[in-house]
């Protein structure tokens, strides 16, 4: 996990650390087995499911990090109890490491994802020497495509969008 993803995890972090601190004491005698609060993120080429559960164990944190393309699937079980300790260790290692990366993804603007039909859009915000550009991938299956927009272009962009979207209203 990148300095960044991690920043924005650690974020989502403390609302599920808030959500267990106001949920009612476990009872044994009457669970509500399964997901109590739960999260998405795209960064990166990945999404991290972030699930707080509930078993006859107790309360749990379930983190998983799968690539977009759906290949591999990694799985980290956080006690609910345990979060605060996790988050704050977190923090500290960011703060101590980070180069300005973690700073940077809070600040800017959030990946997003659409599923329209049968096809998943991503659309990411990304850096390079040249400059900031969005990413917009479309994959269906296996299969990703993806074109790079420059930050110079992005008005430009949707002003075509829009003016499509405008055209085919009117035709309508």
């Amino acid at each position: 996990m990148t300095f960044s993803t991690a920043a924005l995890f650690s974020q989502n972090l403390i609302h599920f650390i808030d959500f267990y601190h106001d949920l009612e004491k476990l009872d044994p005698d009457n669970l509500r087995q399964g997901e109590l609060k739960s999260e998405v993120m795209y960064k990166d080429d990945k999404k991290y499911h972030m699930d707080l559960k509930e078993n006859a164990r107790g309360r749990f944190l379930k983190v998983s990090e799968t690539f977009t393309r759906g290949y591999s699937r990694f799985q980290v079980f956080i006690p609910a109890d345990g979060m605060a300790e996790f988050q704050h260790n977190l923090g500290e290692l960011i703060d101590e490491y980070d180069n300005g990366d973690a700073e940077e993804a809070l600040s800017a603007p959030q990946n997003k994802h659409l599923r329209i039909e049968n096809k998943n859009f991503y659309f990411d915000i990304k850096r390079n020497q040249q400059g900031r550009y969005m990413s917009i991938s479309e994959v269906k299956g296996n299969f990703r495509n993806s074109i790079l927009v420059p930050e110079s272009g992005w008005e430009s962009f949707r002003d075509v969008l829009d003016d499509y979207v405008k055209q085919v209203k009117e035709g309508d």
